[in-house]
């Protein structure tokens, strides 16, 4: 209801303003055209000139949203505040960063406060609105994950973030709303290795799901630094792999962008078997370049419709692709395998990260770590 009645009173405050706009008419082309004066970040006086639009209207909603952009008025909608953001942000983050948080602000954020002044919206609004995505609905009937709420509300808290800084907006009225779900989901869910083996055997006949499972489940890297491995990334006389790069698939372009952090980079030692897998698989590619994508018909779809599928006949129970990497830290840990080690084969940006998402998986290691040092104790007291 407050949305609504929002909507309805900015919409004709907005279109009381467009009158006092002056807008031309191109006769030659019968398009309107703006013609206007504006201060820009520096305090010059600047001529700006926009044609081409169909509708008289649409030539002063133009206008009217360049001039908020750009003089900071704090009664220009949220709408204006995000296109002036996302312009500032596009030189700063990575394509596929900037199309996610383009997406979500969206579909989850523009509909409710987009048509709405940015100094009227409050705390009660950012609450109002926090209420309905935790309430709402996906396509499949349940409820967005702790995360997801959390990323939404941090999209929308960042957003607000630019206002305060470059256009004077006293406060964030995310920061007084207080925020909504977890930054990290529950305890991890992963396969153990028999529950993997169970799973791999169903895809004994199809090479390159089998290498590709493997390669989750025996290195740990991202999905999308799998799925942007090319054959240069490979040394099997050394065996290992170089991860450089990351590959993700958004409004059906393709985005090879560097990894997700600096420490991102890294370089992975290959066991054995997997070695001897990806000298038969590549055998079978003879003739392709170096720089492609080993797995260049394949996607994150793909992956996700073949292991739900494996799942279901197996009935090994369902986990996420990107649980197959915490099933190899889980795996690392089993082993023994230190958490400096486990953070730097994870590409984890300090081993407080490790700590922090894998924690739960030390504590029944306190036993055996008691009981060595029992042993240490009862071998140097019998010496004496």
């Amino acid at each position: 209801m407050l949305f609504s009645k929002r909507r309805k009173k900015d919409t004709f405050r907005i279109k009381k303003e467009r009158n006092f706009m002056p807008t031309y008419l191109n006769q030659s082309s019968q398009t309107w055209y703006c013609k206007f004066y504006y201060k820009d970040s520096l305090g010059r006086i600047r001529q700006k000139k926009k044609g081409g639009f169909r509708l008289q209207r649409d030539a002063r909603e133009w206008e009217r949203s360049f001039i908020n952009q750009h003089e900071g008025s704090l009664d220009m909608s949220f709408s204006d505040l995000y296109s002036a953001y996302f312009e500032s942000m596009k030189h700063r983050l990575r394509d596929s960063t900037l199309l996610t948080k383009d997406n979500l602000i969206k579909t989850k954020i523009l509909p409710y406060f987009g048509n709405i002044p940015i100094n009227q919206i409050d705390p009660g609004a950012i609450r109002e609105w926090q209420n309905i995505m935790c309430g709402q609905q996906m396509n499949n009937g349940k409820h967005y994950s702790s995360t997801y709420l959390k990323a939404m509300n941090n999209q929308l808290s960042t957003v607000f973030n630019y206002a305060v800084r470059y256009y004077n907006l006293p406060s964030n009225p995310c920061l007084a709303a207080g925020s909504m779900g977890k930054k990290q989901a529950g305890q991890k869910t992963f396969w153990k290795p028999e529950e993997f083996h169970i799973f791999l055997e169903y895809f004994s006949e199809n090479m390159e799901m089998y290498l590709i499972f493997s390669l989750l489940y025996y290195t740990g890297v991202r999905i999308g630094e799998m799925l942007a491995f090319s054959y240069d990334d490979f040394n099997l006389q050394k065996g290992t792999v170089t991860v450089r790069k990351s590959y993700r698939r958004i409004r059906k372009t393709d985005y090879i962008t560097p990894p997700k952090t600096p420490k991102s980079f890294r370089v992975i030692a290959l066991p054995a078997f997997l070695i001897e897998q990806l000298q038969k698989y590549f055998s079978l590619k003879e003739g392709s370049g170096m720089d492609e994508r080993i797995f260049s018909g394949i996607s994150r779809y793909h992956i996700s419709k073949f292991m739900n599928e494996a799942c279901e006949n197996t009935k090994v129970k369902k986990i996420r692709i990107h649980d197959l990497r915490h099933s190899h830290a889980s795996l690392l840990i089993e082993l023994g395998v230190s958490p400096v080690l486990i953070a730097e084969r994870l590409g984890h940006e300090n081993v407080e990260t490790t700590l922090n998402i894998y924690s739960h998986l030390y504590p029944h290691r306190q036993k055996e770590l008691a009981e060595s040092l029992d042993r240490l104790y009862c071998t140097n007291h019998t010496m004496k």
